[in-house]
């Protein structure tokens, strides 16, 4: 079975893959996820990393029915726009949800979760996917 999954394109990925890392732009002060190498609001290349809240609020959301190869045993997919504590936006899957219960408004927090395997024994590569929050979270 050939390999579908490059090791060197997951090495090279980790950091916006495994953290909550994004831009910030010191010109207009925009915060970016994923980083990017120019600020889209004003061009400028003036970047500093920031660390972005784990915690949010799903905006909006959609679930795929019909996925890819490979995300077979994901279906049906839950994916949403989720605003970050900050202000900041982040399109991820959710996950540890009944697709009956995913709603706007509801708070999630950032998770790592496996996204992807190469086969029965190859390469897996995780990503950041958001799950509701705990209620004992909530309450604090």
């Amino acid at each position: 079975m050939p390999i579908t999954i490059s090791p060197a394109r997951v090495w090279r990925e980790r950091i916006p893959r495994y953290r909550l890392v994004g831009k910030r732009c010191k010109k207009c002060g925009r915060i970016i996820y994923p980083p990017r190498p120019a600020c889209p609001a004003c061009g400028s290349r003036d970047l500093e990393d920031v660390e972005l809240p784990r915690t949010g609020t799903v905006e909006t959301y959609t679930i795929i029915y019909t996925v890819m190869d490979g995300f077979r045993d994901k279906a049906p997919l839950p994916i949403a726009v989720v605003r970050l504590d900050n202000g900041a936006r982040v399109l991820a899957p959710l996950t540890d949800i009944d697709t009956e219960e995913i709603r706007t408004g509801i708070r999630v927090e950032a998770v790592l979760r496996r996204m992807k395997r190469d086969g029965e024994h190859g390469l897996i590569a995780y990503g950041i996917a958001f799950r509701p929050v705990l209620y004992e979270q909530r309450k604090q």
